[in-house]
Formats: C-alpha cells, sequence, structure tokens
C-alpha cells in the first residue's frame, strides 16, 4: 500500500534526545571522554568567571560546541549556530534540550574569548590524557617531535616598514594598491599592521614568503596520540626549541627517545637532548656536512623504529590542518592561535580515543 504525502502536524511532541542517537553513534563515545576532562577542569572554569551577574554560556557547553566546530569542519562559528540548531547529534552532545534556543553567533564568540584569556585549551589537553583509561595507551618513554606551518590570517598587503604611517584605504573599502617590485621585506624591517606576531616565512628555497606562525606537536610513539602542543614565531631554530620546551618536563632524569626528521639533525640540539638524558632518534641529515648522529644511534633496533614511528606524526597535521581548518587561523595574535592549534589537536586524540580504547577493552 502506498504511503500519504501529507503532512501530519501533532499538537504535542515527546521527543527524546537520548533516544534519537543510535547507540553506536561515535559522539557517544567522544562524549563520555569529553565529559570525564571537563569535570577536572571546573575549578578552572570558576576562577574564570565572576559570582555575581547574569548567567554566561556554560564553559562545557562552549568547548563542546567547539569541538564539534573542529570534528565536523564548520568553517564560523555562524555556520556552527545554523547547524546547532537543527541538527540533534549536534545539540546531544552540547547539552542542548530539543527546544533550548540556539545563541547568537556573537554571543558565542564573546563567551569564547572569554575561555581564550587562560589556558584552557592546554589544560583540556592535559585532562583528556589524565584519565587512567587514557594513561594506559601512552608511552612514557618513547617521543616524535614536529613542527608544521599555519598561515597568519593577514593579507601580505598589510606588510609595511616598521614605524611607517599606515596608507589610506583605496576606493570602495577595498585595501591600497601596492606595488612590492624591487622592495627587499625582511622580519627586521617590515611588519605587518593586522597581525604583528605572524612573520614572514618561506617554505623552502625558491618558494614565496607568507605571513605564518609555527605549530609544533610531541607525539608519543605507541598509539601516535598527542600529548603537547606549543605554537611560535615563525623561525628557523623554532621546532627545536619547541621540542625541548615540551620534552623537558617528561626528562625528569629518565632515559627517553625523541624521533625526529633532519632539519632536528643540529649538533646544539642533540647536545641539549643527550644532557636532558635523552636519546636523540633523529634522521641523519648528510647534505654537505657531517651528521650530529653517529652509529653508536643508528646501530640500535630502537633507532630504526623511531624512524617509522615518527611518521605517523604527518597524520596529525593533516587531520588539524585539513579537518579542523587549522591550515590559515581564523584569529589573530599569537596566544589566540596558539589556544586554538592547541584545541585542534585535542580534537585529534578524541577523534582517535573510540576505537583505541575499544581495541584495549
Amino acid at each position: 500500500m502506498r504511503g500519504s504525502d501529507e503532512r501530519t502536524g501533532a499538537m504535542f511532541s515527546y521527543v527524546s534526545l537520548e533516544r534519537r542517537l543510535p547507540a553506536a553513534h561515535p559522539l557517544r563515545a567522544m562524549r563520555a571522554i569529553v565529559d570525564e576532562a571537563l569535570g577536572r577542569l571546573s575549578g578552572e572554569f570558576d576562577a574564570l568567571y565572576a559570582r555575581v551577574g547574569r548567567p554566561s554560556i556554560p564553559p562545557e557547553q562552549l568547548l563542546r560546541a567547539l569541538l564539534l566546530q573542529a570534528f565536523y569542519t564548520i568553517r564560523s562559528e555562524r555556520q556552527l549556530m545554523e547547524r546547532l540548531d537543527f541538527d540533534l547529534s549536534f545539540r546531544w552532545f552540547v547539552g542542548l534540550g530539543i527546544e533550548d534556543a540556539v545563541w547568537d553567533h556573537s554571543t558565542f564568540s564573546k563567551n569564547r574569548d572569554r575561555l581564550l584569556g587562560g589556558e584552557v585549551a592546554a589544560k583540556f589537553l592535559a585532562a583528556v590524557l589524565t584519565s587512567a583509561r587514557v594513561r594506559d595507551l601512552l608511552s612514557e618513554e618513547h617521543f616524535s617531535a614536529d613542527g608544521t606551518l599555519i598561515e597568519a590570517w593577514a593579507s601580505m598587503k598589510s606588510v609595511r616598514p616598521k614605524g611607517e604611517d599606515e596608507n589610506p584605504p583605496g576606493v570602495g573599502g577595498r585595501n591600497a594598491e601596492r606595488d612590492f617590485r624591487g622592495q627587499t621585506r625582511t622580519n627586521e624591517t617590515h611588519a605587518s599592521t593586522t597581525d604583528p606576531d605572524a612573520k614572514l616565512y618561506r617554505k623552502g628555497p625558491g618558494r614565496e614568503a607568507k605571513l605564518r606562525f609555527i605549530g609544533h606537536v610531541l607525539m608519543e610513539n605507541r598509539h601516535g596520540l598527542v600529548v603537547d602542543a606549543r605554537l611560535t614565531r615563525a623561525a628557523g631554530y623554532a621546532e627545536r626549541l619547541a621540542a625541548l620546551d615540551m620534552l623537558e618536563p617528561r626528562a625528569r632524569g629518565r632515559p627517553l627517545t625523541l624521533g625526529a626528521d633532519r632539519g632536528f639533525d643540529v649538533a646544539d640540539f642533540v647536545m641539549e637532548l643527550r644532557e636532558l638524558k635523552v636519546t636523540p632518534h633523529v634522521a641523519q641529515n648528510t647534505t654537505n656536512r657531517r651528521s650530529a648522529i653517529d652509529a653508536r644511534t643508528t646501530r640500535h633496533e630502537g633507532y630504526a623504529h623511531s624512524q617509522r614511528a615518527r611518521k605517523r606524526i604527518e597524520e596529525v597535521f593533516a587531520w588539524v590542518k585539513t579537518i579542523a581548518g587549522q591550515s590559515k587561523t581564523k584569529f589573530r595574535g599569537r596566544e589566540r592561535v596558539a589556544w586554538s592549534f592547541t584545541l585542534a589537536t585535542a580534537a585529534y586524540n578524541l577523534i582517535r580515543l573510540p576505537k583505541l580504547l575499544g581495541a584495549a577493552i
């Protein structure tokens, strides 16, 4: 029998979000991990908010919504609010009832900025890894480090000589036309008026220079989970300094290994690692010079294992930049860009953890 196409609306609707979300939906497993981590941050949230006044958007709901933005590659807060308005799975994950009003996108952004002022993203990443179930998955001895370029939210037209008065805008609200031919622009003489923290940096010889930051990740080698993240101004030595900064709290005199590409094969960096009692499993760079890594290190089987494992860090960067939208940041200022990058690495862990935990059980 053919069904009817007529719409029949009920006077009352009793729809349970809990029942509408399938039991095997991946958001269920991720929500359990997220709620456990947010519970550990309750005291941190109390310190960010006043004791009196009108209630604002709960920070737990803010963070869950921002995680959804990373999971589903949603480009803006406006689109996020539109999706949250009609998608029942989004409402369930954030913690909104089916009849609760969705926030205005500008209100959401202002409340989000409160979290940007604290180290909430880094603490959330640490809280996810603190869980006993997750901690059992992590290696405490073998790590890999690397960095990736993050394009700044600033135009090359904003790069002007330091101390120069800003030119008036062009016709029709557009930026004034500029001719850069014959000009030498360096970070010592020029800066962006849009984002002074962004630095001119080229990816390689013969490549164009762009305004960029560098995002750094420390990955444990057992399952390829991110255990720490940093974001710095773009510089040739930034990756090595960030790796030492992330690794030092974990060294504490116990033997560790660090896998890295040949850009880390520098005598000073290798010496710093050895002083921390960290074995440098760094790829050898023999291009026109002698490697700082010799056969005393490369002859061991662990060196070959680290060289294979370190390449998984590219999977982190691929997901964070392609899915989580970090290829070109939407924030200005190093602290805000660092917050967004760190939260994206936490989202990467959350994508991986349900399957890993299921396998561990």
